[in-house]
Order: C-alpha cells, then structure tokens, then sequence
C-alpha cells in the first residue's frame, strides 16, 4: 500500500495556532516513520488558512537526512505552485479539484474549467522542475449544497485529467457523506473505465466508520491511502463542522489485520503519535 501522512489536513483548521517549531518538530518525527508522502504544508491566502502560513519557513527546517519519504504541498493557484516550486524540499504539489463548481469557487475563487486550465499549466511548471503533481477530487462522493452527483461527472472530469496527462488522482470524500457500496462503486468504475490514472482514496470521517470504508476501498482495488494521526482534521473550507480524516492507526490495524506487508517504523509512529498528542490535545 502507498501510504501519505497528511499533518497538512490535520492542522490546517485548528483553532488554536500551532508553533512553527511545533509544527517542524512533529514533521521531522514523521518523516522518521516511513510513509510514502507527507502532505506538510501549504501555500495558499493565509487570510483564507492562517494556521499555513508558515509553511516556507518549517519547510526550511526539516530533516530529510535518512529518509526517503517525499514532501507534498497543496496550492490553489498558480502563483502558489511557483512558491512552492521555489523550495528544493518540496517534492509534490497538490491541488484541489472539486466536482462540485459551488465548492470550487468556495475553495479556490474559481470555476471548474478555470481551475483545470490553472491545474494544465500548473503540470507544465512541475515537469519543468522535475516534481510531480497530485489532484485532488474534491466532492468525489456528493456535497451539502444541494448540486446533482453521479457517477458520469467523475468520469467525464477523470478522461479529461487523463487526456492532459494528469495521472495521479486522490477521490477525496470531503464530508464524510460516502457510503460503502458508493466507495465500491466509484473505484471500480474510475479504475476500469480510466485505467491510465493511479487513483487513491482520501476520505474524510467519523471514526467509527474507518474501518468499512477502507475495506470497500480495498477490496475495489484501490492501494492508495491518505490518513492523519487520530483522524485529527478535516476541511474548514467545506462546512462550519469539520468532519475527521481517515485515522492512520486505522489503515495500520486494517494492514495488521489483513496481513498486508509495509515498511512503517511503528516505534518511530508512536513517537510522532505522542508528540501529536501534545499538539491536538486528545
């Protein structure tokens, strides 16, 4: 399993600001652990998300020394992806796509096909500097506002990511709204009909509904999970209640369980888990 970190989403909607050297602390015991991806930062309005606003400054700070574990960041606009290209740490570049247009002005002062226009010039610039570009679908699985979802939408909005050469897709469940057979759906479809894509799965939700969810996705193929440490987060810009991330000890007890190999330092996890205690205070 391919496996992403996302203290980014866990600590973007905190009430409380965490210390820069909190925030550099916490990561540099992540990277220590062994995922895949940490999704640490972002560069984006710090009007809109104050708690990243500075995402340069703990970027600067980090220890990569002995770890192999890429660093990603979320954008929302051009100007964003070039500061963020500015950083050598930074490895990836995220941004969100939503298939709901009310959330895409929402979430980033622009309509859907501007936001694919930005995301198509954004995936020059990062194959310009040898980094990689991850999208997120956000809304993947319905939205509170009342908008139309099938099915059809994903699709549509997969084949044309695809005939851009935009390969690398998280289905972002952004409110918890996604049922089990929806989950199975979804993947199994996005995966057959749009098979040139690596799609993942990175789902908001109560805790209590981790389990089920990341079997369904599972079982429907898909390998790729992201998660934050007691499901700690969620998107302040959807709903005034964030709804939780997927709980990492979730996807380590469903790996354990299903005998499913990984490289993690689990050791190392409980350390970042401890420090990750102090922080969010649970």
């Amino acid at each position: 399993m391919f496996l992403t970190e996302c203290p980014r989403d866990a600590m973007q909607g905190w009430g409380e600001f965490i210390s820069t050297q909190d925030k550099i602390d916490y990561i540099n015991l992540l990277l220590g652990v062994g995922f895949d991806v940490l999704d640490c930062g972002s560069f984006v309005s710090p009007k809109a998300i104050p708690q990243m606003a500075d995402t340069s400054e703990v970027l600067k700070n980090l220890d990569r020394s002995g770890s192999d574990t890429a660093l990603s960041v979320i954008v929302a606009n051009i100007r964003g992806a070039e500061r963020a290209l500015a950083h050598s740490n930074v490895d990836i570049i995220g941004f969100p796509f939503s298939i709901s247009e009310t959330f895409q002005y929402r979430n980033t002062n622009k309509n859907q096909q501007e936001a694919f226009d930005q995301i198509r010039t954004i995936n020059e610039l990062v194959k310009q500097e040898k980094r990689h570009l991850n999208v997120y679908f956000s809304m993947s699985f319905g939205n509170p506002y009342g908008e139309r979802w099938n099915l059809d939408q994903l699709l549509d909005w997969g084949k044309q990511f695809r005939d851009a050469g935009i390969l690398n897709i998280q289905l972002s469940d952004t409110i918890g709204a996604a049922t089990t057979e929806q989950i199975s759906l979804v993947f199994e479809q996005m995966q057959k009909q749009v098979p040139q894509i690596s799609f993942g799965a990175h789902f908001h939700n109560r805790y209590d509904e981790s389990r089920s969810k990341i079997q369904a996705a599972y079982q429907s193929g898909c390998r790729k999970f992201d998660s934050a440490i007691k499901g700690i987060g969620g998107c302040p810009m959807a709903k005034d209640e964030l709804v939780g991330n997927m709980p990492t000890e979730q996807i380590i007890n469903f790996m354990a369980a299903n005998k499913i190999e990984h490289k993690l330092n689990l050791l190392h996890f409980e350390s970042a888990y401890n420090k990750a205690k102090d922080i969010f205070k649970f």
